[in-house]
């Protein structure tokens, strides 16, 4: 298995608050990678730093690498645009705008300069059976979308994601605003689509964090304690700050 990002020695600034300090580790491709961690350790300034999505917050400053396909994200002859299309992005709430589901999903593609309705049609299509949400849609895609249950809109977001084709998937807390149920079916959907992307998900719930990730990072204050293999991670923690973490000692 090849590796997809490599970040080195990130460190990431709010102003004068340090949120991420020399964060190291390498993501290998079509894997599932959580990362977890108490409220407020850098968890999710992780993950939004790795489609540049924190270029849009006032006063952060970064250094290190974040090494993607080959190239430094940060160099700047990179098109951000096109390096988010890459590299997707999934959010805590489902975020669908305010229009027919068909057109949720045909976004990205019309604004990277698919016109022709039959490839379109196609890549709808497409984006929706893969988000497991296709039966449940394929008589309503011009109704709003925003009339859908939360759990299908969540769905619906993730095809909306998987629309330009991206390689890799970020989701920061998909399930958190869901039911038991919905919970399960995107934790389904996100064992199905390893097979053809590389996904990255923050969770705050370590049983989803065991059951469904190969690879397990847990942050704290900002710094990377511990990344491995899963199954490891759980069973036989190298650090103790992980160990107390896990048996609920703190949290």
């Amino acid at each position: 298995m090849s590796d997809i990002i490599t970040v080195k020695n990130l460190c990431l600034w709010y102003k004068s608050v340090q949120a991420l300090k020399s964060v190291s580790m390498t993501i290998p491709e079509k894997s599932i990678t959580a990362l977890i961690g108490p409220s407020g350790c850098g968890k999710s300034t992780f993950l939004k730093t790795l489609n540049r999505m924190n270029d849009l917050v006032p006063g952060v400053k970064i250094t290190g690498e974040v090494t993607y396909d080959g190239t430094n994200i940060f160099d700047p002859g990179v098109d951000v645009n096109e390096l988010r299309r890459n590299v997707g992005m999934v959010f805590q709430k489902p975020n669908p705008f305010p229009m027919s589901v068909y057109d949720n999903v045909a976004y990205g593609p019309r604004t990277h300069g698919i016109t022709n309705r039959v490839r379109l049609d196609e890549t709808v299509e497409k984006a929706l059976r893969d988000a497991a949400i296709w039966d449940e849609v394929k008589d309503r895609l011009k109704k709003n979308a925003l009339g859908l249950s939360g759990g299908q809109q969540q769905r619906l977001c993730i095809a909306r994601a998987l629309a330009v084709k991206p390689q890799v998937l970020l989701m920061d807390e998909p399930t958190s605003a869901l039911d038991p149920i919905s919970t399960s079916r995107i934790e389904e959907l996100v064992l199905q689509l390893k097979e053809n992307y590389t996904i990255i998900t923050v969770t705050h719930n370590m049983q989803q964090a065991a059951r469904i990730s190969d690879m397990t990072a847990f942050f704290l204050l900002g710094e990377l304690v511990e990344f491995g293999d899963t199954e490891t991670l759980f069973s036989q923690p190298s650090d103790k700050r992980t160990e107390d973490y896990i048996t609920g000692r703190f949290g």
